[in-house]
């Protein structure tokens, strides 16, 4: 068995799972800080080992905290050449199975691991176990791609193990054999094209080309024109002889991208990475990049880690979608792992979107990137109309009311069908209602520590954060005591809308099938958020329904995912020089709305975050969630060791899973009670919770506790 490094992060006497008693007595010693000694590694199984360098160490493919650490093996002559660091490693690394016997050691099931070092000497005095294979000479771990994962491991409270899952794709033999092809001299710097229509456009192309590292948060017009000058950015990074990483949400902008990229640059200087790809034709394209044959990177969430030689600009289109936040362990988000890798390559970042998020703002403020927006009168030209009506003035035709159509949303389709195909966009299904003040409308909210207030039964309300109840509740915008739930969306629009306007074709897309492109041809196109498809020419006309729906979720989140939603359809309108028109269906006076009217996104970012920074919401704050059944959350928060400025907020309940369906985000697993309670710190002691957090885990897992808990950094569902 492998021994221990006893570096500062292996804390807990449980990291050697399965190892002899003399080897957990040497990790007990050196825990408590005694000083173990060193020796070369013995001869094991009377086997020569190499002669410089003998030890390898070693990090296994064990996604759990307290073996969050390397481990020495011995390295045999006849592996010497290839067992490099980098190259991928299997060992012997069993649970309780390892034994000694008669100078031997036996037993344990082989691993797959990553050869980090070799070294001279051990911090382990026994006999070491040797590697047991090389899977393959190809170095798909470089001392950047560590550095990085274990920065991100860091900050949101997970394993090493569990990031390289995410940041090194399976091995393909067959594409480790393939030849990458040879690298293309750097290109020619390109002309600003449309970056002229931005006030500093021109600047940030020449600073990329030059050598320069500029940071940018990029609030881009609407229309068609993002990808050509997503591509120009990094076709300037490459004159400069530099790598570049853009990564989109989805595998349509991900197309988008890259045929602005062809067309502007010709094949063979960037690739493509999504999972359409397929594993062998990933992996080969992924091979590319880390031999050097390929500088320029397109791709969805993954393509994050990608090992991109000399980075010079890493950028991210549309931050809010939460395509961006992985689902695995430790589940980061594609925004933050972005800028870890430009402070550690010191490199240029740019975050790009037709809106602007929060956390996007706070880069701007906070001095740490500059704004990249056009003035207000390009703007205005670039924008659709767009007009507001509430949803209660219903058109007079029958199938119109049965639409929920507006007297004003039903001319605007109406004329605009006249032109060309009209967007409308539904909410999807599943949106919970929140409450709100009847007079006003504007969130309901404790008093304690401004979480989200729900209705447990008649009369009684709860804060969704920390659990209080809430017994003399009044509207501190207004003064009124009512309270109303927020409208969900109606089902049935996409096919009432059919009946409304029976002579025109209906296109739908959504979950089930999404459209791509459809035709500048008058028709009706039914949409989700998000899954809206590009039109030949662009859409006349824009219809955005049951804004209720979007506003009124339960989530910190709801105005600003609203408006982003919104923006992205009406960036697919045609501009209002041109007659287009946008009508969204809600409430005119919320700041939503008006930042809408006003194509403001950047405005609305700005407002939201001072207004955050006052109450202690994120980003201003750093927050994780500790969920498990309430002994289980009871216990790890009286184990932990949390920073002296640390608020606690619950634990309340999470809703359950119900029978038949899948379990959604926030939700308790099928058949449990469990509980979620909310970690709050200040500017500052992210960093500080994360590892009291992390360490906790860990010697919770190291002890073996049955019922498990899980920790999340950062999660987007805190209400």
């Amino acid at each position: 068995m492998s021994s221990e490094n006893g570096s500062p992060r292996s804390e807990g006497d449980g990291g050697a799972e399965g190892a002899p008693p003399e080897q957990l007595a040497l990790i007990r010693e050196s825990v408590r800080g005694a000083k173990v000694p060193r020796a070369k590694p013995r001869t094991w199984r009377g086997a020569a080992l190499a002669k410089e360098r003998p030890v390898a160490r070693v990090l296994v493919d064990k996604g759990v905290l307290h073996l969050d650490r390397y481990f020495d093996y011995a390295v045999p002559e006849e592996l010497d050449a290839e067992a490099q660091p980098g190259v991928r490693v299997r060992v012997r690394f069993g649970a309780g199975r390892h034994r000694v016997r008669e100078g031997r050691r036996e037993g344990g099931g082989l691993i797959d691991g990553f050869l980090i070092e070799r070294r001279t000497e051990s911090d382990y005095a026994g006999p070491l176990a040797a590697l047991a294979q090389v899977v393959s000479p190809e170095p798909v771990l470089s001392e950047g791609l560590l550095g990085l994962a274990r920065a991100v491991a860091d900050r949101y409270a997970g394993s090493l193990a569990d990031v390289l899952q995410l940041a090194v794709p399976p091995r393909s033999a067959r594409a480790e054999r393939r030849p990458s092809p040879a690298p293309l001299p750097p290109p020619a710097a390109p002309a600003a094209g449309s970056w002229a229509r931005y006030e500093h456009g021109g600047a940030f192309l020449e600073s990329l080309a030059s050598g320069g590292a500029p940071r940018a948060v990029w609030n881009a017009l609407p229309g068609p024109l993002w990808s050509e000058e997503l591509a120009r950015a990094v076709a300037a990074t490459l004159a400069s002889g530099r790598g570049t990483l853009v990564v989109v949400p989805d595998g349509r902008a991900a197309t988008r991208v890259d045929a602005a990229l062809t067309a502007l640059l010709g094949e063979g200087r960037h690739v493509l990475l999504t999972a359409d790809a397929g594993p062998e034709k990933r992996y080969a394209q992924w091979l590319a990049v880390r031999r050097g044959a390929v500088r320029a990177v397109v791709g969805t969430r993954a393509a994050m880690f990608a090992p991109v030689q000399d980075l010079g600009l890493v950028a991210i289109w549309d931050d809010g979608d939460d395509s961006h936040s992985e689902q695995h362990a430790p589940q980061p988000h594609a925004r933050d792992v972005l800028l870890l890798r430009a402070a550690l390559d010191k490199c240029g970042f740019l975050s790009g979107s037709w809106s602007c998020t929060v956390e996007a703002a706070q880069l701007v403020e906070s001095g740490w990137a500059r704004p990249l927006a056009a003035g207000r009168e390009q703007v205005r030209r670039a924008a659709p109309l767009v007009r507001t009506v509430g949803d209660d003035d219903l058109a007079r035709d029958e199938a119109a009311r049965a639409a929920r159509l507006p007297t004003l949303a039903w001319q605007v389709v109406r004329e605009g069908l006249q032109h060309g195909p009209v967007l409308v966009q539904v909410p999807r299904r599943g949106y919970v209602p929140r409450l709100a003040c009847a007079q006003c409308r504007a969130p309901a909210r404790c008093r304690h520590c401004a979480g989200p207030l729900q209705a447990q039964d008649a009369g009684a309300l709860r804060c969704d954060w920390c659990g209080r109840e809430e017994n003399a509740w009044h509207c501190p915008e207004c003064g009124g005591f009512r309270l109303r739930a927020q409208v969900v969306g109606a089902r049935r629009t996409a096919e009432e809308l059919g009946r409304a306007f029976p002579a025109v074709p209906v296109r739908t897309s959504g979950r089930e099938h999404v459209l791509d492109t459809v035709p500048g041809t008058p028709a009706l196109v039914v949409s989700t958020p998000g899954a809206e498809p590009v039109a030949e020419g662009g859409y006349a006309a824009a219809l955005l329904l049951d804004g209720w729906a979007m506003l009124g979720r339960p989530d910190l989140r709801a105005g600003e995912d609203a408006l982003r939603r919104w923006i992205a359809a009406g960036a697919l309108v045609r501009p209002q020089g041109e007659r287009g028109t946008v009508v969204v269906v809600a409430e005119p006076t919320l700041r939503p709305v008006q930042a809408l009217v006003r194509w403001d996104p950047v405005g609305h970012a700005v407002r939201e975050l001072a207004e955050r920074a006052e109450l202690g919401f994120p980003p201003v704050s750093r927050m994780a969630a500790v969920s498990g059944t309430p002994t289980a959350v009871a216990e790890f928060l009286g184990a932990v060791e949390l920073p002296p400025d640390a608020e606690v907020l619950g634990p309340v309940p999470l809703p359950p899973t119900l029978p038949g369906r899948a379990r959604r985000p926030g939700a308790a697993p099928p058949g449990e009670h469990w509980e979620r309670a909310l970690v709050r710190v200040p500017p500052g002691s992210g960093a500080t919770l994360a590892t009291a957090l992390k360490t906790a885990q860990a010697a919770r897992m190291a002890r073996g506790s049955g019922e498990p808990v899980r920790v999340r950094i950062d999660p987007p569902d805190i209400g």
